[in-house]
């Protein structure tokens, strides 16, 4: 069957999907959603719809995730109308009052409405492209996640899906690799290096089997960008990395994606049968000559691996462990082949750049950092969730107009970016552009897309000594600089932090941190110390808190402080009583209430559930 007549089957099924006149209901049930009660909400609109036989003219879909995380259970009603309107926090017991008011009455349940997903005029709910999260974003990569429903291949061909890897066959290799070097895309995945070129090392090697690799091993502490995209619009990531494998002559095509991600996979692994049957995976792909095969690893989880050498080494059946360059993948890498590797992101955005062309995507973003770039939004933010926006777009815009501020309208003190091996960056450049150069300027990096927002009452010190227990747990051990750098940091860390510290430990970890950045063989051991290098950089006046005065500034650190209650402010309302797990606050109702320190553990239950400010820190 030719591609025209399949995307015109896709384009009457899309058509059925859209008709106004049809109810409706969309619910995000990606793993964010899911893990709200996402599938409990649509069982009960099931039976809803069952009790007042509606179930024949109503359609139930389960889609991607919109990014709004904060919102979830976030529920797509149509009605009759064709009114269309979302709803956030939505939870069983809100079901019938949905379907009575808006599904079969097409006026929205106010007290659950977020936006309508088309302006209309006279609306007194805001137009969905307008919200404050909304409106700044540029959506290319996240183009389908929460509009189509995923398990449906037609509903991705109808959106101009495979339109790129038709395009493709009928070029040249090189010209396809042309094509995206014009278009200035990096690699998503960390290290930012030009996409075109890499794969033209890979297209140049001579060898008689070559590979191309999906690494979905994402796994740096508050991402989920990748795991969006797999479960949102899995077909994207696939169609990126078959025009991948037919840019360098590969193939045979792998996803590697870890075990924790089970949705994930198993939306791949829907997709790639939808392929099979469709004709864009085995031999003679739209009769171009060209035959590819996908294949799924499934990771273990090992945080080194999402290191491309250490990752090759997985799929081998070997132990994830980084190896020497060179030589480099593109010349010796899965079984000795040429092989390249990108990250699902930049493959997702391969497949849109082929179907809308180079110029258009170069349109985004920055003279050196084109195009957009995915952020899950993290830590003390209003608004938390996945975002995507161009390339050079400032942090004060990501942080306050996106995601709403830091929560609870606290003073924003910091931001960590790149994930565990990031940077901590200072409120003073909160108009720094985000792009690769300017992250790098201030000694961050843009890692994969993690986004940790920091208030005032997070302690510098404590936040480098998490990342460093998570990077010198995940350290495979193989180098000397990497293992041993991260042990001597995290117990230099937690001397500081339990009031044992020197200030000739400053130094040292100074030291360590640069001789790692130089030394280590692969890249989780070359950034494993940003975080500490940099909160020294700009944060020295905490640690020297720490040592000198064994005062935690931010009260975080809970060998350094100590918990009391003001008596001036204490109203006795014994919240901080019923909080505390080990019975340490006593006193009379409405009277001020009292710490004992002896067994008080200083968790800061009480300082949490103080409503009058009373608990107070020193």
């Amino acid at each position: 069957m030719s591609f025209s007549t399949l995307q015109q089957q896709a384009q009457l099924e899309w058509q059925e999907f859209e008709r106004p006149e049809q109810l409706r209901i969309l619910i995000g049930s990606a793993t964010c959603g899911r893990a709200a009660g996402s599938l409990e909400v649509m069982q009960a609109f099931a039976a809803e719809l069952d009790r007042r036989k509606l179930t024949a003219a109503t359609g139930i879909y389960e889609v991607g995730c919109l990014g709004m995380c904060y919102a979830e259970v976030l529920v797509e009603i149509r009605s009759l109308d064709g009114r269309r309107v979302l709803y956030q926090g939505v939870e069983p017991k809100h079901v019938p009052a949905l379907v009575e008011t808006h599904l079969l009455g097409g006026e929205p349940y106010l007290p659950l409405a977020l936006a309508v997903m088309t302006a209309e005029t006279g609306s007194e709910l805001p137009a969905f492209n307008e919200l404050p999260i909304i409106h700044p974003q540029v959506r290319i990569v996240l183009r389908n996640c929460g509009i189509i429903d995923p398990t449906r291949i037609n509903h991705y061909l109808a959106r101009g899906g495979y339109s790129g890897m038709a395009k493709a066959l009928t070029l040249t290799p090189e010209q396809v690799i042309d094509e995206i070097k014009t278009s200035g895309l990096r690699g998503r995945g960390g290290a930012g290096f030009p996409t075109g070129v890499k794969w033209g090392f890979a297209r140049n090697s001579v060898s008689d089997q070559k590979y191309v690799i999906c690494n979905a091993d994402e796994g740096d502490p508050g991402a989920f960008m990748d795991r969006s995209v797999l479960e949102g619009d899995p077909h994207a990531v696939l169609e990126g990395l078959l025009i991948a494998g037919f840019a360098i002559g590969a193939s045979i095509g792998y996803v590697y994606c870890r075990a924790e991600y089970p949705l994930a996979i198993e939306r791949l692994q829907g997709a790639i049968a939808q392929m099979h049957a469709h004709g864009f995976l085995g031999d003679n792909i739209l009769g171009s000559g060209f035959g590819f095969a996908i294949k799924i690893k499934k990771g273990a989880g090992a945080f080194v691996c999402g290191e491309e050498t250490s990752l090759m080494q997985s799929i081998e059946g070997k132990r994830g462990m980084p190896r020497s360059r060179p030589p480099f993948p593109a010349v010796s890498g899965l079984f000795g082949k040429p092989t390249n590797i990108n990250n699902v992101e930049t493959l997702a955005a391969v497949s849109a750049i082929m179907e809308k062309g180079a110029a258009w995507y170069a349109g985004y973003g920055t003279e050196k950092s084109r195009g957009t770039k995915t952020f899950a939004l993290a830590g003390k933010i209003t608004r938390t969730g996945l975002i995507e926006v161009p390339m050079g777009i400032s942090l004060r815009t990501i942080i306050e107009d996106i995601g709403g501020g830091v929560l609870g309208g606290k003073p924003f003190k910091a931001v960590q970016t790149g994930g565990p091996s990031g940077g901590c960056i200072p409120a003073q450049f909160i108009d720094l552009p985000v792009d690769y150069e300017r992250l790098a300027e201030v000694g961050s990096i843009m890692g994969s897309g993690g986004m940790i927002v920091i208030d005032e009452e997070s302690c510098m010190v404590d936040m480098a000594r998490y990342f460093l227990t998570f990077t010198e747990n995940e350290s495979c051990g193989k180098c000397v600089p990497c293992r041993m750098g991260t042990q001597h940091l995290l117990r230099i860390l937690t001397d500081i932090t339990e009031g044992r510290g020197t200030l000739e430990q400053l130094e040292i970890m100074r030291k360590i941190g640069d001789t790692m950045k130089s030394m280590s063989l692969c890249g989780l051991g070359q950034t494993a110390a940003n975080p500490v290098l940099t909160t020294l950089k700009y944060y020295e006046d905490e640690y020297r808190a720490h040592i000198v005065d064994h005062k935690c500034p931010a009260g975080a650190c809970r060998a350094l402080i100590r918990f009391d209650i003001n008596a001036n402010k204490c109203t006795g309302c014994q919240a901080c009583v019923r909080a505390c797990p080990v019975e340490a606050i006593s006193g009379v109702k409405k009277k001020p209430q009292r710490i004992d320190q002896d067994r008080c553990i200083r968790c800061g239950s009480c300082r949490q559930v103080c409503k009058f400010s009373a608990v107070q820190v020193s």
